[in-house]
C-alpha cells in the first residue's frame, strides 16, 4: 500500500479527552485522517487495544500513522497494538512521544499539508520543544542557509486580525506555506511549523516579516502577504 496521507491515533485513558482533541485538531485540519482511542471498551477509564488497534486501521492510507499517548500505560496499549500488525503496516506506524494535544493538532496541521510520515512526526516533537532530528531540511530550513543563487523574496505586512494570529489563522499560514517548495521564515521561525508560527505571539498590528528562498519564493512570499492582508477573513 502506498499514498494517501499520514493518520493520526489519539490514545488516552479518557473518551471524552481522546475524542475532544479529534475535535479540536478537525477545526485546524479538517481533512485529516483522525482516530480517537479513548477508555476502554466499555466506556470505562483506562485504555484498549482493540480501540488502538481499530484507530489504526482506520487511518491507515499507506502513508504511515503517527500514535500519540497521554500517560505512560497507554504507551503500553499501543506497543501491544503494534506487535500484533502485519509486519508491512507496523513498519509505518510510529509511536510518538510528545505532549498529547499540543503534539497532536501540530501533528494533524502537518497531515492535513500532505507531510511525509517523518515531517508528522517531527512536527509532533516540537510541541516537546525537541529538535527535529528526524525532519528533512525543508522542516526547519532558514532562509539564508540555501546557495547564494536560490530565490529569494521577502516582504513585510502588518497583521490586521483583531484577535491576533491564534491557532485557526495560524494553521490557514502554516498550510498556505506548506503549498510553496521555498523555505518560508516569518519572524525568524519555520512558517511550515504551527506550534513555531503559535509561539510568535503575533497580536494585531504586528509587523510580519517574511523571507523565503526556493523556485517558487516569489510565489510563496505574494500567497502569504495576501493572507494576511485578507485578514484571514476575520480581521
Amino acid at each position: 500500500m502506498s499514498g494517501g496521507p499520514v493518520g493520526l491515533v489519539f490514545v488516552s485513558h479518557s473518551a471524552l479527552i481522546a475524542e475532544g482533541l479529534v475535535d479540536v485538531a478537525r477545526q485546524m485540519a479538517p481533512d485529516a485522517a483522525l482516530a480517537a482511542a479513548g477508555g476502554t471498551d466499555d466506556g470505562g477509564i483506562g485504555t484498549s487495544f482493540a480501540l488502538v488497534s481499530a484507530g489504526i486501521t482506520a487511518v491507515d492510507a499507506g502513508a504511515g500513522v503517527v500514535v500519540l499517548c497521554d500517560l505512560g500505560s497507554a504507551i503500553l496499549t499501543a506497543e501491544t497494538a503494534l506487535d500484533f500488525l502485519d509486519d508491512a503496516v507496523r513498519a509505518r506506524v510510529r509511536i510518538v512521544d510528545a505532549p498529547l494535544v499540543e503534539g497532536g493538532v501540530a501533528a494533524a496541521v502537518a497531515a492535513q499539508t500532505g507531510r511525509s510520515l517523518d515531517e508528522v512526526v517531527a512536527a509532533a516533537r516540537s510541541a516537546a520543544g525537541r529538535p527535529d532530528m528526524d525532519a528533512p531540511r525543508t522542516e526547519t530550513g532558514s532562509a539564508t542557509a540555501g546557495p547564494t543563487d536560490m530565490p529569494h523574496a521577502a516582504a513585510t505586512v502588518r497583521l490586521r486580525n483583531k484577535d491576533g494570529l491564534h491557532a485557526r489563522p495560524a494553521a490557514e499560514f502554516v498550510r498556505s506555506a506548506s503549498r510553496f517548495a521555498a523555505n518560508v521564515v516569518v519572524n525568524g521561525k519555520d512558517a511550515k511549523s504551527l506550534l513555531g508560527i503559535m509561539s510568535l505571539g503575533l497580536v494585531k498590528g504586528a509587523e510580519v516579516h517574511l523571507q523565503a528562498d526556493g523556485v517558487d519564493a516569489e510565489d510563496a512570499v505574494q500567497a502569504l502577504t495576501s493572507l494576511i492582508e485578507s485578514g484571514f477573513g476575520e480581521a
